[in-house]
């Protein structure tokens, strides 16, 4: 059974000075020169834990560099050292030119299915070993904890108990059953997140499984946009944004999902059929500037319209790190978009985010 560590990231440099911040932890990202991409969008899988227990994840190890995660007898999803090893990590991160990266679980554990105090047991475990990963990444990789959403209470005190020992952030799925994002426990639990200055990243997950979407990877192509398109619609049309402050930092994986496409056709049913969905104090159109969304849309086509209808202030590197679906090199889409202003480059591949995390840039 691997034994927790809850140490401290190193301290900070020149290069990158943490905001003050009372659960503050600095870093040092030594091997860059300068301030590089910073990617706000990876996940990890130990390369051991405890037993969860039944219809719980565990890990098959097939070899010293490969494993399968495993779902009682079925597999779910190979992995390699890349997700477990920091070093391997970090020699990915200097070739892509990313000085800083963001750590989130990988959303099989999240154990949202089970009781509140299964998953509270199962996110301290996941939390502290990724504590013991980003301790050996000296400095440059920030890990966000996940917690037990279904359950406010638990949610918000494992929150508080990650980010005092090193979590920087959240990740959380963007639903809990058919629970959406505009449910009154995980509004409870994006207020504490506001009130305690915590970014949270939403990650897509728990698509439904039908004979139509079980074919091509049809979940992870079709159903993860549309899973983050509703869930953005539900903190809209469910009042969440008019209720919890501005300064809830709220960034969605996969950019956005379907949602940057289809806003106009969201702008015009709220105007045109007021009777149904005009729930939120203003349109849709208002709001673009409450929530952020990565860049791992592959295409400078797509990215035009992420910073078209967001506004280059809005988007951050993200990979999705290490898993085959991600993009290397990091920033890939950023470097072949030539409609980009200089600032807005700069916008999208570190300063963005360096705010999203309360990092501080070089002037």
């Amino acid at each position: 059974m691997r034994t927790t560590c809850l140490r401290c990231l190193p301290p900070s440099t020149k290069i990158l000075r943490l905001a003050p911040a009372p659960s503050a932890v600095p870093f040092t990202p030594e091997r860059a020169n300068s301030l590089g991409t910073v990617d706000i969008h990876s996940h990890y899988v130990p390369s051991s834990w405890p037993d969860l227990g039944d219809g719980l994840p565990r890990l098959r190890v097939d070899s010293e560099r490969e494993a399968m995660i495993m779902i009682g007898t079925k597999e779910f999803r190979r992995v390699e050292d890349n997700a477990w090893n920091p070093h391997v990590r970090l020699a990915d991160m200097d070739a892509d030119g990313v000085s800083v990266q963001v750590v989130s679980p990988t959303p099989v554990f999240f154990a949202y299915e089970e009781t509140g105090d299964v998953a509270l047991h199962v996110a301290r475990i996941f939390n502290d070993i990724a504590l013991e990963i980003c301790a050996e990444g000296e400095g440059r990789l920030l890990p966000f904890c996940q917690v037990p959403l279904q359950d406010a209470d638990k949610a918000c005190a494992e929150l508080d108990r990650a980010m005092a020992n090193g979590h920087r952030g959240v990740e959380i799925g963007n639903h809990i059953g058919d629970r959406d994002l505009d449910d009154e426990g995980i509004v409870t639990f994006l207020q504490h997140c506001a009130d305690r200055n915590v970014p949270v990243f939403v990650h897509p997950w728990g698509m439904k499984k039908t004979p139509r979407n079980d074919r091509w990877m049809a979940q992870w192509l079709s159903g993860m946009p549309e899973e983050t398109h509703l869930s953005i619609l539900a903190l809209i049309l469910g009042g969440v944004f008019d209720r919890v402050p501005d300064t809830l930092r709220l960034c969605f994986a996969h950019g956005g999902g379907s949602f940057p496409y289809w806003m106009g056709r969201f702008e015009n049913a709220w105007h045109n059929r007021a009777d149904l969905i005009a729930t939120s104090e203003h349109p849709p159109s208002y709001y673009l500037n409450r929530f952020s969304v990565d860049s791992v849309v592959f295409r400078p086509e797509a990215l035009r319209l992420l910073v078209d209808t967001l506004g280059a202030d809005r988007v951050m590197v993200g990979s999705d790190y290490p898993y085959p679906l991600g993009e290397r090199p990091v920033g890939a889409v950023v470097d072949k978009s030539d409609f980009l202003s200089d600032r807005e480059r700069e916008q999208i591949l570190f300063r963005n985010a360096s705010t999203f995390l309360g990092i501080q840039p070089p002037i």
